[in-house]
């Protein structure tokens, strides 16, 4: 237990190399097989105690995030707090946001997950990798694997998570543009332009490529069902899509349900190419390298 000292939790980004989308069911939600991987992009959750709860977001965009008891963060610590004996009554917490907001890159879910790691530790909980998971899952369909990363199938709403054999690193550039996409206004079109859903079996072809480390097999195996809507509701996003091929990309993406596109390339020379020629594009705000897979949230210890 450190019930005084200050708690640091980095945690990454995903990319979904898979989302395969089901019907929307009666509760609202749509059943999902996807592939999720992590990447080094990161936020960080600082967190000490408090009277009650406060949250400081630092970061490009987060005019656009609620600092209230609606924030993701916020819910996590509420539902300890609610199930556990906690040192104090709150905790501030300070969000350093590196990952897009409303980007498709689970920025929100990742800063949950964060604060579950970061309670557990300063309440001294004991909680194992599988207790966080299960409350990370009453929390949001992308909390889960934010704890976990790595490579990953989801399978339920995403929230059942279990690795996947993979080899290799993964070179990708992430082109961000002017705004974000609500994901519920994502998934509300998708329901309209694919009223019965898609087949939600992860590809075959693409657990092989990841198995065997062939970048270019799993560049042909990419598949977002979100994508049709993404592009619907920003049409602007295929130039960008666009741009990226014709810059020597593997493939392109819309991350998630957008509008964050990601390209995934051979290597890391064709990466810097990629994003150097993107960096020209009109339309996009922001280019960024990165690669994966990286582990998934992780206490950040100082040393002396």
């Amino acid at each position: 237990m450190t019930t005084s000292a200050v708690v640091r939790v980095r945690v990454p980004a995903k990319i979904n190399l898979a989302l395969c989308v089901g019907p929307r069911a009666d509760d609202g939600f749509h059943p999902l097989g996807t592939v999720f991987e992590a990447v080094n992009l990161f936020d960080e959750v600082l967190l000490w105690p408090a009277d009650e709860v406060n949250l400081n977001i630092v970061g490009e965009g987060v005019d656009a995030v609620p600092t209230g008891p609606e924030n993701l963060a916020a819910k996590a610590f509420a539902l300890l707090a609610a199930r556990y004996t906690l040192p104090a009554p709150g905790v501030h917490l300070e969000i350093r946001k590196s990952i897009p907001v409303a980007g498709g890159m689970a920025g929100g879910s990742a800063d949950a997950a964060a604060t579950l790691l970061a309670v557990n530790e300063w309440a001294g909980l004991g909680m194992d990798a599988e207790e966080l998971r299960s409350h990370a899952a009453e929390l949001g369909s992308d909390v889960p694997f934010a704890l976990l990363g790595g490579v990953a199938l989801g399978t339920g709403r995403g929230d059942h998570v279990m690795p996947i054999m993979q080899r290799g690193h993964h070179h990708w550039v992430l082109a961000f543009s002017e705004g974000g996409l609500s994901t519920p206004a994502v998934y509300g079109r998708f329901d309209e332009l694919v009223p019965d859903g898609r087949d939600v079996d992860v590809p075959d072809a693409m657990i092989d490529a990841l198995a065997a480390g062939d970048v270019e097999r799993l560049a042909s195996t990419l598949r977002n069902d979100l994508q049709e809507a993404a592009l619907d509701l920003r049409p602007d996003l295929q130039k960008i899509l666009d741009a990226g091929q014709r810059a020597g990309a593997l493939a392109g993406i819309v991350s998630g349900s957008g509008p964050t596109c990601a390209f995934l390339c051979r290597n890391e020379d064709a990466a810097v190419r990629v994003s150097a020629a993107l960096g020209a594009e009109p339309g996009i705000v922001g280019v960024r390298r990165v690669h994966g897979p990286v582990p998934g949230a992780r206490i950040i210890r100082e040393h002396a």
